[in-house]
Order: structure tokens, then C-alpha cells, then sequence
């Protein structure tokens, strides 16, 4: 069977690549979304294809209340690489509940953030292609209660206001380059 992510992340591919670079000499793809939507699958398809790295949000949250940390964490990585610089962020360890190590993020040709808020509008000027994943409510639920367990059901409901605040803030879908419905 083949991946239903390959072809998204085709076309997300050629969109990043037929436009100028935006983080200094390398290209930023943004894939966004709601808890559950697919974007991991997404974002994973896509560096497999180019062996891009990827930064996943859930990394740079402050826990179950972080949202806003978390988008604003993307300045120290971004801000820097496009002057050529590496950028880097403080790791969240869900376990510990507090920041760990600070991950530095050497420039590269392309990069990929996938997670809530990756796509948030006050980025624009650095994302070079952005991508908007969705489901039905229930799916998106049932998939991230799987994959983090009873940890995440007694927050999936302030979680799920918190991004959907920010996504009608940020017009987020309606600023997508490609829609991915999962």
C-alpha cells in the first residue's frame, strides 16, 4: 500500500522549492494543525524524502499550558538561521515537566516544524511553504489519546481551545499552501 503522506509531501516539496530561500540560504516548511490531524506523518514523509530535519513543536511547549512558550521558543530558532547562524531551543521533558538541554540547529537546505502553532502567522516572513492537516474531531482525539495515552485525555479538552484560539488568531488553514485532510 502506499503512503498517503507521499504525495502531500511531494507537493509541498515542489512548492518550498520553486520559491526564494527565507532562512538565509535555506527554506522553511511549516506543517500545522490540530492535536491527532497526521502532521508527524506528514512532516516525517517529507524528510524521508530529502533528509530534511525536522523540529517538532511538542519539543518546544512549556507542558500541557505552553502553547504560546512554545510558538515563541521558534524565534531562537529562526531569527538566527536566517543570518546564517545556528539557531537552537530549550527541549521540554515531558516527564521531568521542566526544560532540559538547549538543541542547537546548525542551517541547513531545508528545514522542517511540524505542531501546533509552527505555522503562526508572525513567522510568515520565514516559512517558504506552509501545510494545514486536519481530521474529524473524534479521529483526531482517538489518535492522540493512542499515542500519549491517559497522559493526554485530562488535557485534550483545554489543549484543544487553546490551539483552536490560536488558529482562528492566526487564519492558519486559510494561509495554507496545501491541505491535508487525514
Amino acid at each position: 500500500m502506499i503512503d498517503p503522506s507521499v504525495q502531500p509531501a511531494a507537493d509541498l516539496l515542489t512548492i518550498a522549492m520553486s520559491r526564494p530561500a527565507t532562512l538565509g540560504p535555506g527554506r522553511l516548511v511549516c506543517v500545522d494543525g490540530p492535536a491527532g490531524s497526521g502532521k508527524t506523518t506528514l512532516a516525517t514523509a517529507l524528510a524521508e524524502m530529502t533528509e530534511a530535519p525536522v523540529i517538532h513543536m511538542d519539543d518546544l511547549y512549556a507542558g500541557w499550558d505552553g502553547l504560546g512558550d512554545g510558538i515563541a521558543q521558534l524565534e531562537t530558532i529562526l531569527l538566527p538561521l536566517v543570518e546564517g547562524a545556528p539557531g537552537s531551543y530549550r527541549r521540554y521533558d515531558w516527564h521531568r515537566g521542566g526544560f532540559a538541554e538547549t538543541v542547537m540547529v546548525p542551517p541547513c537546505p531545508l528545514l522542517v516544524v511540524e505542531g501546533v502553532g509552527s505555522g503562526a502567522a508572525a513567522y510568515d516572513s520565514f516559512c517558504t511553504a506552509l501545510a494545514w492537516v486536519d481530521a474529524p474531531v473524534e479521529l483526531r482525539r482517538s489518535r492522540g489519546i493512542a499515542r500519549d495515552g491517559d497522559t493526554f485525555a485530562p488535557h485534550w479538552d483545554a489543549w484543544a481551545g487553546a490551539e483552536a484560539e490560536h488558529f482562528a488568531e492566526n487564519l492558519t488553514a486559510a494561509r495554507a499552501d496545501v491541505v491535508v485532510q487525514t
